[in-house]
């Protein structure tokens, strides 16, 4: 068995690991500390303004609540801050995701020109700008593939027995797959390959993709580490896209798993 054949027999959830070890080469640290920093950044300060708009509330409260209700605010407050976490997550999350696009795509390109030696000549700083709108516009194809989906797997959640049993399921196995897309687009959109064709490769490698999406889910669940699952999660999905996609994709002979 070759070197190639080896390497492609990783799973989904070795590439993302092995992209904790990524983030860490002295030649990609500075590609990481820009969307990291953009990320502390911005989610430190919706925390702040957002338990600012709760203080306010929770004072408003305490006014309405006659004496002998007023331990409901010991209980209410552990309550609204893990809600409010949770919410800021998801819609931070989706909001960096466009904001934070360019640097991950040059991430990925720096992890792909690291791990073969090649560079992928997409231009300086000024090439990068002049793409942003084609940047920005994956991401809407991205946020369109996603939304309808995420309504009707939403919805199943309101259904008798269904949203106790199967739904969380589904939910959390259309979170890994989308985790999967998301983080893999960007060395594909890197060679401006279609999305419709980086959705088939990722679909002939399923084991790999929703395995690598799995982590990536678990991982985002996490506190505070999960702060660094952005640029650990686009580490692996280039280090996957060089081992089962590169070569792979220029004869259209992606081999299933």
């Amino acid at each position: 068995m070759n070197k190639t054949n080896q390497v492609t027999k990783k799973s989904g959830v070795n590439y993302f690991l092995e992209g904790f070890s990524l983030i860490k080469r002295p030649g990609l640290r500075r590609f990481v500390f820009i969307p990291l920093t953009i990320n502390l950044l911005l989610f430190g300060g919706l925390i702040y303004f957002a338990i600012g708009q709760l203080e306010q509330v929770f004072a408003w409260l305490s006014g309405q609540l006659p004496e002998y209700l007023s331990w409901l605010n010991f209980l209410l407050w552990p309550l609204a801050v893990l809600t409010l976490l949770v919410v800021l997550s998801f819609i931070f999350s989706s909001v960096m995701n466009w904001l934070a696009a360019p640097f991950n795509g040059l991430l990925a390109e720096k992890v792909e020109q690291l791990l073969t030696g090649k560079p992928l000549n997409t231009g300086g700083g000024i090439d990068l700008i002049k793409d942003l709108p084609r940047i920005l516009g994956r991401e809407w194809i991205k946020l369109k593939y996603y939304l309808p989906r995420a309504i009707i797997f939403l919805l199943l959640f309101l259904l008798p027995f269904v949203g106790q049993t199967a739904a969380p399921i589904l939910w959390f196995l259309f979170s890994a797959w989308m985790m999967a897309i998301q983080y893999c687009d960007y060395p594909f959109d890197n060679h401006k390959v279609p999305f419709a064709d980086m959705k088939f490769a990722l679909n002939q490698t399923r084991g790999s993709s929703f395995s690598f999406g799995a982590a990536v889910t678990l991982f985002s669940m996490i506190p505070i580490l999960n702060f660094v699952v952005m640029p650990v999660a686009i580490c692996g999905a280039t280090s996957m896209w060089v081992d089962k996609y590169r070569e792979a994709y220029k004869d259209n002979t992606i081999a299933p798993d």
